[in-house]
């Protein structure tokens, strides 16, 4: 079996000594060196995580396969919180949309189903230090790639469909950026630190999204605690950044920018 073929549903089907064989057959295929095979818990059921050294930067394994992205908004119900905090936002003229569903619909990505390789992808992103247009073929003379937007939103998930990859809750008392603590900042079922600081602006091969955070607008503009959480949303794709980012107005921010590079498989 091509490892790129690797399916989650397969890999989590796995015991630790197969799961580490096929780990390390990953980190020679691509010249690296494994560093870490462990099982954690996720969405009741182990899973195994692996991290994957090469030229100094540390990759986890994505398996990918068939599978569900996107957030359905028809099954979520907010909390009483929640939605009375976005009122209180839309007071402040704040929002998109008569409710925080109308609003979430313009900024998520839809359910759906797609197929995805298995790939290993950057643990950390890493800022840019070139316009985002010269950017794949910076990333290709190191043997990288830019991750695709449903790559990057599976490989934040890992098969959760809750609104945050923690959960669909937040801290209502604080916005990211005050909270030190907050389930931003633990490493993901995957091992990654993804989708930890709404500062931060994560780009793709989709120049119609970011993610991962807004560039900081949701804190420095008031929105409000659960607008401040949402940038932070797994399938946040947030258009209204991407217009920015990547029009006239974004030629000079690349430097506040960043990627996940993938490697692959």
């Amino acid at each position: 079996m091509s490892l790129a073929d690797l399916s989650l549903a397969r890999w989590r089907s796995l015991d630790l000594p197969a799961a580490r064989a096929l780990a390390a057959r990953a980190a020679e295929q691509v010249g690296g060196r494994l560093t870490a095979v462990e099982t954690v818990e996720h969405l009741g059921a182990p899973l195994h995580r692996v991290g994957i050294e090469r030229d100094g930067q540390e990759f986890a394994l994505i398996p990918g396969g068939t599978l569900t992205l996107g957030f359905d908004l028809d099954a979520w119900q907010p909390s009483p919180e929640q939605a009375a905090d976005f009122t209180e936002s839309m007071a402040e003229g704040f929002g998109y949309g008569d409710d925080l569903r109308a609003h979430l619909a313009e900024l998520l990505s839809p359910r759906r189903s797609v197929t995805l390789a298995t790939v290993l992808m950057a643990v950390q992103d890493e800022d840019l230090t070139c316009p985002p247009d010269e950017l794949p073929a910076v990333l290709a003379a190191r043997g990288l790639r830019l991750p695709t937007a449903d790559e990057w939103e599976h490989a934040c998930g890992a098969g959760a469909g809750t609104l945050f990859r923690w959960g669909d809750d937040c801290p209502l008392d604080r916005i990211p950026y005050d909270s030190p603590d907050g389930p931003q900042h633990r490493p993901n079922a995957f091992g990654l630190r993804i989708a930890y600081d709404t500062y931060r602006t994560e780009l793709t091969d989709d120049r119609t999204a970011v993610h991962g955070g807004d560039g900081g607008e949701s804190a420095c503009g008031g929105y409000g605690a659960l607008l401040g959480w949402l940038p932070l949303a797994t399938a946040g794709r947030n258009p209204f950044t991407a217009e920015f980012v990547y029009g006239p107005d974004g030629d000079d921010a690349y430097e506040t920018l960043s990627t996940r590079p993938v490697l692959p498989l």
